[in-house]
């Protein structure tokens, strides 16, 4: 009998024995237990520490951005009874076109009478105007022209050159303060800095301040910040629209080329196409275009839209393409993703049935494929949406006073405001401002971003 028979048959025979074994194996299987369970709370918790870590630092930015930009929103402003007094807006009525007259004798006669719109001392009117609201800033005139932006003194022109009915009344109109007026009163600027650094004279700080304390200059919501365009002459009146609706055209290309062209090339890889070298050729090369920097897309944009078509510069219609070159992949990619997790079962009953491919695919697979497409297109837009480096390689970082009314005229986009305000020379006034754009800018993608879990949610199948 060999010596493990012998001592196994010692253990079975003596209890005590058997006892301790069991002991001894429980305490095993107890320190293997809870040290994997030390393993799994440590994992948790640093799986815990990561999200928080993580959404703590979105926290910040998000809150940074906030508190930066939001009081961009509102901005010094002064609401002033304007008299459009005739004694200065003295060159006759808007000429009316005669029946016996030429368009070109006409035109010619309209545009004497703007010009000489346009040489009017309009300035005279806001002055007087807040002269009305206290009597005692009369002599300081010269001062007062430095309180408000530049550009409002054409606005209320244009205003009367749209309503000539204008003249003789009185109207309440609100004006915005001088951008370094701006700066001044709302603290941007250190005090206490000598007069050779200061932005505005000595007087004029002063009559800013006299003004704030009077309530002629307050604090108001800026609405002109979603109405006006860029401007250099007057940066407090800068505003987002031709940025906005540069962006705007900009999306809705990339919605109707990238999304359809998108779809459909990856239902044929995906459903139809053979898989031979060729397929797995294309599949490389769209996973590698996914990878690819945005800038090269901004150089081959400028090369064959620009270089080759000649299609015009600054346009968003080039933009839109551009960007929808750069999104391709995204959609090619996530839409086949979204094909592959329909169950095969589904298409094998349909064909059992006798459905045809194009009717499996169109009638049963796309349906149940349709949230995950969605929400990729969507998410490819947004993508798209905060680009910058190749809408600067096409030209769109040039200054355009103007809103676009077609893809084809002249714009910029909002990724490309953000970046030329943030370098403006007025830094203690644009960096609130920049924050607010960014805000806009964080807004429309959350809001794509929104949409494209809502329709996720809606069309959302589960088997």
């Amino acid at each position: 009998m060999s010596m493990s028979e012998t001592s196994t048959q010692k253990t079975s025979c003596d209890p005590n024995i058997a006892a301790e074994l069991r002991e001894k194996r429980k305490r095993i299987i107890s320190q293997s237990l809870a040290k994997r369970h030390r393993k799994e709370k440590t994992f948790r918790f640093l799986g815990l520490s990561a999200v928080i870590i993580g959404l703590s630092f979105v926290a910040i930015l998000f809150g940074s951005i906030l508190y930066k930009g939001l009081p961009s929103f509102w901005q010094m402003s002064m609401n002033l009874p304007v008299y459009f007094d005739p004694k200065v807006i003295n060159v006759g009525p808007k000429p009316v076109k005669f029946a016996t007259e030429s368009p070109a004798k006409y035109q010619e006669r309209y545009i004497d009478w703007q010009t000489k719109m346009g040489m009017l001392d309009w300035d005279s009117l806001i002055v007087k105007g807040m002269i009305a609201r206290d009597a005692r800033l009369a002599g300081h005139e010269d001062d007062l022209r430095s309180m408000y932006a530049s550009t409002e003194s054409y606005r209320i022109r244009d205003m009367v050159i749209a309503d000539p009915s204008l003249v003789g009344k009185k109207e309440d109109i609100k004006f915005l303060a001088e951008a370094n007026v701006d700066v001044w009163l709302t603290g941007k600027i250190d005090r206490s800095l000598p007069d050779d650094q200061q932005q505005l004279s000595h007087e004029v700080r002063q009559l800013a301040d006299q003004l704030k304390q009077q309530g002629i200059l307050e604090r108001t919501f800026n609405f002109k910040i979603f109405t006006n365009t860029d401007s250099r002459s007057a940066p407090a009146a800068s505003g987002l629209a031709g940025a906005f609706m540069g962006s705007l055209f900009m999306m809705l290309i990339v919605i109707f080329v990238a999304i359809p062209i998108g779809v459909a090339s990856a239902i044929y890889l995906e459903e139809f196409a053979k898989k031979n070298i060729l397929t797995d050729i294309v599949e490389v090369n769209i996973n590698n275009l996914a990878a690819v920097p945005s800038i090269v897309f901004g150089l081959l944009g400028a090369a064959i839209f620009v270089g080759w078509m000649h299609l015009p510069l600054s346009a968003p219609l080039v933009g839109g393409l551009v960007l929808s070159l750069m999104t391709l992949p995204t959609v090619i990619i996530t839409t086949r993703a979204s094909l592959k997790a329909v169950p095969p079962s589904i298409r094998q009953a349909a064909q059992g049935l006798g459905a045809s491919n194009v009717q499996t695919v169109c009638h049963h697979v796309l349906p149940l494929a349709l949230p995950g497409i969605l929400t990729g297109s969507i998410i490819g837009v947004a993508q798209a949406l905060g680009e910058t480096a190749p809408l600067l390689l096409i030209g769109m970082s040039a200054f355009v006073p103007s809103v676009p009314s077609t893809p084809l005229d002249q714009s910029t986009a909002l990724p490309v405001q953000i970046y030329l305000w943030q370098g403006n020379e007025l830094r203690n006034f644009f960096e609130g401002r920049t924050e607010a754009a960014i805000i806009v800018l964080l807004a429309m993608m959350l809001g794509l971003n929104g949409l494209a879990i809502w329709l996720r949610k809606k069309f959302e199948v589960r088997w």
